[in-house]
Formats: structure tokens, sequence, C-alpha cells
């Protein structure tokens, strides 16, 4: 796990002195503490403050969990293990991957915006305290979650010194040399405001155009107004709605008009997305970037940052759900809700192709990004009458997100339930099935793999669809491979890429069948054939700019290098392949490299470092599944690895460093991979884009056979 995921301040904390104090408190005395007050009144920003100054007492991490954005109650495990950075990969339940991560741990869970999700949440949080006594849970939302053990805090908007100073303070960041001068109007309108946060924020972000003065007058204007409706709400609710109402009328109607159209994106959203979702003749493309221009000027919109997938903007939940309930009331919500789920159609689709392609990285951070979206895209199709077909089409479109960027898990998830439903689309239905059979092999689910494998090729033999049929028997033979059948794997793969050939299908999927096939060409000691297997994918990589299967490749050849008893080579290739599968998150990868660089580390004369790469590689199996998938073929050098270092350390010094290696976190094992030998690592990253004496035992003689009987051969 990360040591922290918490964002970083991007302006100052005022007051609240006396709530973090008690929280502070409370947290020491009770493991699960939430903060509920009304939207606005400053939950999150107090928690993470909370959570950030208390951070040295939890040795094993603070972890955020955002859950505003997310609808689906199933998820919510999912949630977790993603904030967690576990990138579990198995069919195990991801409740289940969460205990056992979380047993033994002491650990800062802060779960925010879980309010729609209270039940779900509550069995969540139940769960994990009875099963991990280390662990501590700070929420914040509008109700307390009411699990057995709940401390709450009740939060109050800001007493009036406080009010004040936070609104100077945000005042003096849109106007610089900002000075209330007579400061009986501030006082004023933060008394008009009662003090809630995002209120006065909102209200700061005015002073571009208005004075304080005017603001004050503009509001006492519209209270009565902009309150119709309200009845039964709290009278501070009361008093957000009237602040984001009247930021509301203050708006221009295209402003007020794009406001309710964002409220259709649950997570962070970029330009394009705005001008494809949002537009139509009262609100043309290029109007838009000046209108969201004027909507961050006044902390409507809010800048996401930028990383690998660029600039984003999103909108806090409470403006957002002040905007849905606007496009709900001019009738536009499902209209709206099937423009987004379009966009999120195409740009899966976009980020498909692209794979195949030297912005593969940017897809993977594109696909990240999107994540928010793609679930409510997703969640659209499966609701939908009639368009179960979409859901399927996506789903199996997002192969290259569940299986290149390790969300196994999470693909399953959605490719389970968009198989249990009958579309009548057969395109749609095979893409799906083969994806799921694809996802299932790798979580080590052969009885789920078979079934849904065996499905697809006989609906694409009824229908006569040749290329779900190739890529069934490409599934099909990755199998055998996981299963030892080498001469079947052989046969089916050496099909299926045929198939391909004559039907002029080229990408990763194909790319990957050949380093498949290469695999069980290393394994039966046919060496050369591996190599130009292998050989000509590189070509094709370095020619696309293809990095993910590349990785693969360079595994094979790897394998071949350790064979032959060239160390240097084969640790050159591992290095850059540990390299490019921790970039794409790719646990699958990642584990067969370090497994195979515990080898070539023994054969260089380091026992010690052989054994603490075969704890951590252990460790990570349990975030993919079988260990090894459970083949004798894949496993061989594990066991060679484990024979040959355990007699040169004895039994208990062999253990004791394997613990060490089980000790380290997923970042820490891919440092202690490449450490060392910092010119290999450095030239590994180039490449990818981003005193004991030898023991010569540990190389396996050419020729001898790599498996007999389920153990290593000589």
């Amino acid at each position: 796990m990360r040591r922290s995921n918490l964002p970083a301040e991007l302006n100052r904390f005022v007051g609240r002195d006396a709530e973090r104090g008690e929280l502070d408190r409370l947290m020491a005395d009770f493991r699960l503490v939430t903060v509920v007050g009304v939207g606005g009144v400053g939950k999150t920003r107090l928690v993470v403050q909370a959570a950030r100054e208390a951070q040295k007492r939890y040795c094993d991490g603070v972890c955020l969990v955002e859950l505003a954005g997310l609808r689906d109650p199933e998820l919510v495990d999912h949630a977790l293990v993603e904030a967690l950075g576990l990138a579990d990969q198995t069919s195990r339940p991801p409740g289940e991957v969460l205990a056992d991560h979380l047993a033994g741990r002491r650990v800062l869970l802060v779960l925010d915006g879980f309010e729609h999700l209270v039940d779900a949440c509550a069995a969540v949080v139940r769960r994990l305290l009875l099963s991990a006594p280390g662990l501590t849970v700070l929420a914040a939302g509008r109700r307390p979650l009411r699990v057995d053990g709940e401390a709450v805090l009740t939060l109050a908007p800001l007493p009036d010194e406080d009010a004040v100073r936070l609104f100077t303070d945000r005042a003096a960041a849109v106007c610089p040399g900002f000075g209330p001068g007579d400061p009986e109007p501030v006082r004023e309108l933060c008394r008009r405001l009662d003090g809630i946060p995002l209120a006065l924020e909102l209200a700061a972000g005015r002073l571009t155009a208005l004075s304080v003065q005017q603001v004050l007058v503009r509001l006492d204007d519209r209270f009565r107004l902009l309150t119709r409706g309200s009845r039964g709400a709290t009278a501070r609710h009361g008093t957000l709605r009237t602040a984001i109402g009247w930021s509301h009328e203050l708006c221009t109607p295209e402003e007020r008009l794009l406001w309710a159209r964002l409220s259709v994106f649950p997570g962070p959203f970029d330009l394009e997305a705005v001008e494809y979702v949002c537009t139509g003749p009262d609100l043309p493309p290029e109007r838009v970037l000046d209108v969201l221009d004027e909507l961050i000027a006044q902390s409507v919109v809010l800048r996401d940052g930028s990383g690998p997938a660029g600039l984003r903007y999103r909108m806090l939940d409470t403006v957002a759900a002040y905007g849905a309930e606007w496009l709900a009331a001019l009738g536009d919500a499902q209209r709206l809700r099937r423009r987004h789920r379009d966009w999120y159609m195409g740009l899966a689709t976009w980020c498909e192709l692209e794979w195949f392609s030297p912005r593969q990285a940017e897809v993977a951070g594109c696909a990240e990004s999107a994540l928010p979206n793609l679930r409510a895209a997703l969640e659209l199709c499966l609701e939908a009458p009639g368009e179960a077909h979409l859901a399927q089409h996506l789903a199996g479109t997002l192969w290259f997100y569940w299986v290149g960027c390790g969300r196994l898990s999470e693909g399953r998830h959605w490719l389970d339930r968009a198989v249990a439903l009958e579309s009548g689309h057969e395109d749609a239905r095979l893409k799906a099935l083969w994806v799921l059979g694809y996802v299932a092999i790798l979580q080590g689910d052969g009885t789920a793999a078979v079934g849904a494998l065996h499905e697809c090729g006989e609906r694409a033999e009824r229908v006569g669809h040749a290329l779900a049929r190739a890529y069934t028997t490409h599934r099909k033979g990755c199998l055998a491979l996981l299963s030892d059948d080498m001469q079947g794997a052989e046969e089916l793969l050496g099909r299926a890429l045929a198939e391909y050939r004559e039907l002029g299908e080229l990408n990763s999927q194909v790319l990957m069948g050949q380093v498949e096939l290469a695999i069980t060409k290393v394994f039966q000691e046919d060496l050369e054939a591996a190599v130009s297997l292998c050989g000509e994918v590189l070509e094709v990589c370095e020619e696309r700019g293809e990095r993910w299967t590349r990785a693969y490749a360079l595994y094979v050849l790897a394998y071949a290098a350790w064979t032959r008893g060239d160390l240097v080579a084969a640790r050159e290739l591992l290095d850059e392949c540990v390299v490019i599968d921790h970039a794409f998150h790719d646990l699958v990868g990642l584990v067969l490299a370090v497994e195979l660089l515990a080898l070539v580390t023994a054969g260089e004369g380091d026992p010690v470092e052989a054994a603490v790469l075969q704890g951590a590689a252990g460790r990570m199996w349990e975030s993919v599944g079988p260990p090894l998938f459970g083949s004798a073929y894949f496993g061989a050098p594990r066991r060679w690895c484990e024979q040959q270092v355990r007699e040169a350390l004895g039994k208990e010094a062999f253990l004791a460093h394997v613990a060490e290696g089980r000790a380290l976190g997923l970042d820490a094992a891919v440092e202690r991979a490449l450490s060392g030998r910092p010119c290999r690592a450095a030239a590994a990253v180039e490449r990818a884009g981003g005193g004991r004496g030898p023991l010569p035992e540990m190389r396996k003689p050419a020729g001898s056979p790599p498996v007999k009987g389920g153990e290593p051969a000589g």
C-alpha cells in the first residue's frame, strides 16, 4: 500500500482548532469516527487535515477513499482495493482481499462521501473492523454509519471570526491585495451565509466582478426566492442552497445550462468530453471553453490537476447535485446520460484501437482517469431496456484495461453482469464471452473460463463469426498452456495465429498469441524457435510502439538466455520487463519477471537477494491467483531456485530472507529487484520509456527436460 494518498493542500486550512482537537481525541479512543454535517460545511477538508496530522501514528499508511462518484454498492469493496493500491487480480471476493491485507496492519482508512451507499459502506466497515484490529476508520458524510462502536462528531458551521478569516483568505486569492476596509459588510455576509465554508468560497469567487456590498445586496434580494421548494430542509441546508442558488442565479443562461449538464459526470472530465456531451443549439461547441472558464472563476468547477491523461476538471458533489436538480427540472437528464454514455463508449473504442500504438501509456492513463465515467456508462447500459448489447460491447472493449492495467477483478464484475443478459446481438455477446474467458483464465478460474469459451465457440460456429472463433481458439490455447498441456497449447495457438493471418488481424492480442506460442517452445527446449518468434514480436512492437506485449516477449527471451547460461543478457531483458509491467500495473507479467529474476540473481552469486525476491514474488501471487498458475512448467524455475538457495543459505536463513521479501510492498519490491544495478536499471527505464562466489549449479544445463513428473529435472 502507498504510505499515503492524501491530496496536497491547494490553499490554507483555516480555523477548526477545537474540532481538530476533539477529532484527535476521538481517534485515540475509538476505531470508527464519523464526522457528519450538512453539505458544504467542510467535513472532507477537516477529516483530510486530521488524517494528515495523525498519519505518523499509522505505520502502515493512511488511505483516502472517495466514494461520492460511485453508484454501484457492489463496487465499494473494489473502490477500497483500488485506493489501497492492492491491484488484486484474483477471482477472490474483494472483501476477502481487503480483510487479508489489513489483518495485522495499523492503517487509517478515510471514507468520504458515503451517504448514498450507507448500507453497503456500513457492512464493509463492520466486517473490516472485526477482522483487522489495527484498523481505524475516519468517515465523512451527511449521516452516521450506525456501526457498533462508532463515535460521531457533528460539524457545525464556522464561528464568526473563523468565517471572516476564511472569506478574507479566499477573497485575497482571487483579488490580490483584497482588504475588507469596513469589516462590517464582510461580517454581515458571513453571518448571512451561516458560516458554511462552501458558501463562503462561492461568494469569494464573485469578488472578481462585484464588491462585498454588492454581493450582500444580491444575496439579500434572492434569499426568499432561492430557498423556495426546500421545505423540510434544515435552516443551514437552506442557507447552503441559498448560496449555491444565488451563485446559480448570477450565472448567465449559458453558464447555468452548462452547470446543469456537467452534473452527468460522476468523475473528472476533460474539455473534449464537455464539448461533446454538453453542447447543442443553445450551447455551441465554440462557446464551451469560455463558459467553462467562467464557471471555474466562480468556483463552480475545479481544476483537477494534470497527469498522464492531461488536464481534468471536476465539480464538488454538493454543487453537482444542485446542477442535477436543474437538469431533472429541464427534463433533459436521460438524454444527457445517453450522450455521456455515447462519449465514453467512443472513448473506450478509441482506447482499444490506440492500445496498439505508441500512445499505449497515454491510453492507460486515460482509462484510469475515466473509470468513474466508464462505470456510469456501464450502469446505464445494464439498466436501460434493450441496451444489454452495449454493456457487452463496452465491457469487452475494455479488455486492454482489465487485463493490461491490473483490473481483472473489476473487469470480471462487469463482464459477468453483461453476459448474464441476453442481448440478441451476437457480435457484442461473442466479444464479451471471449474476454470473460481470458479474464477468468488469468484469475485461475478454469471452470468459468471453459464455460465462457465453450459458449463463445459454439455461437461463433453457429453464426459463422470467424474472428470470434479465432479469439476463442487462442484463449483455449492459453488455458492449455497454463494447464501444462504443451502439445495442445502449441496446436491451438498455432491454429489461432493462422486464422488471424487469414483474417488480416494484427493487434496486441495477436502478438500475445505469438508470445504464448514461444513460451510453449521455450518450455520444450526449442530455444531457436522461441527466440525467432519473439524476435518477430519485438520487430512489430518497435514498429508500432507497443510496450505491453513487448514485456512478455522480453520475459521469454530472458528465459532462453538464462537456459543458455547468459545471465548478463537475462538480467538486462528482465530489468526492462519489470519496468514496463510495473508502469502498466500488470501484476501477471511483473510477478513472472520477478520469479525469473530471482533465479538469475542466484546464478549471479547472491542467494540472499534471490531469497528476498522469491518472498516478494510469493506475496505478489496472492494478488494474482494460484501461484505460478498451478503449473509445473511455470513453477519449475521457482523450485530450482528455492532448492539451490536453501542449500546455500540453510533452512532458517532462507526462510528469514523470504520473510523479508514478503514484507515488501509492490513499489518497494520493484525497487529492490532493480536495486544495486543503477546503470542497468537506468538503461531499462530508458528502453522502456519510462562478494559471494558463483553458484554454477543454478544454471539448468541446456538440453535437459524442464519438467518431469511435476518436479525439476536433474
